[in-house]
């Protein structure tokens, strides 16, 4: 939450960074959630694995302190109210920890509106302009909260609807 971005992490590795300068703490390590997937063979559900990656991050934080941790829509694999709670509720025990490092992303815009009180979480969002009915994505950095909601517009736009009009006129053997 504090950070932005990954790039503080990856210049320690060595990576550029697209910046005209840079200051940054030493981390000792990175944890991410991107792309997170169930475990079957382990029983775990897609909730469950979210739930064990985000305890690792809280074990490897009080363990090692510096952590860059990286979380891509927090609780995605539960109902939306779960989600809701449980993010809040991390997010917040996350703003407490000054020694670590968040970038965690959230379409959840109500659990954003409750945290605009944490002095120390920055928001961003990326841009985008609709021309026509068509999303343009600028992949730039705003400060804030966004408040577009793109889902509905994408869905009417990719003809799902019109498509399963046509299915259920047809009948199939």
């Amino acid at each position: 939450m504090k950070t932005p971005s990954g790039k503080p992490y990856l210049a320690h590795l060595g990576f550029p960074v697209p910046a005209k300068s840079m200051k940054t703490t030493v981390y000792n390590g990175l944890v991410t959630t991107i792309n997170l997937s169930d475990h079957i063979d382990k029983g775990y559900s897609h909730f469950y694995s979210e739930v064990n990656r985000i305890k690792e991050a809280a074990q490897m934080i009080s363990e090692r302190k510096r952590m860059f941790v990286i979380f891509d829509e927090l609780f995605r694999g539960t109902n939306v109210k779960d989600a809701y709670d449980a993010s809040l509720l991390i997010i917040e025990a996350f703003a407490q920890i000054r020694a670590s490092s968040f970038c965690i992303s959230t379409h959840i815009t109500e659990v954003a509106e409750k945290l605009l009180h944490e002095e120390n979480i920055l928001f961003r969002f990326f841009d985008v302009n609709i021309v026509g009915s068509v999303p343009n994505y600028t992949y730039k950095l705003q400060h804030g909260v966004s408040h577009e909601r793109l889902g509905m517009l994408i869905i009417k736009n990719e003809t799902i609807l019109e498509l399963l009009a046509l299915s259920q006129d047809k009948q199939f053997d």
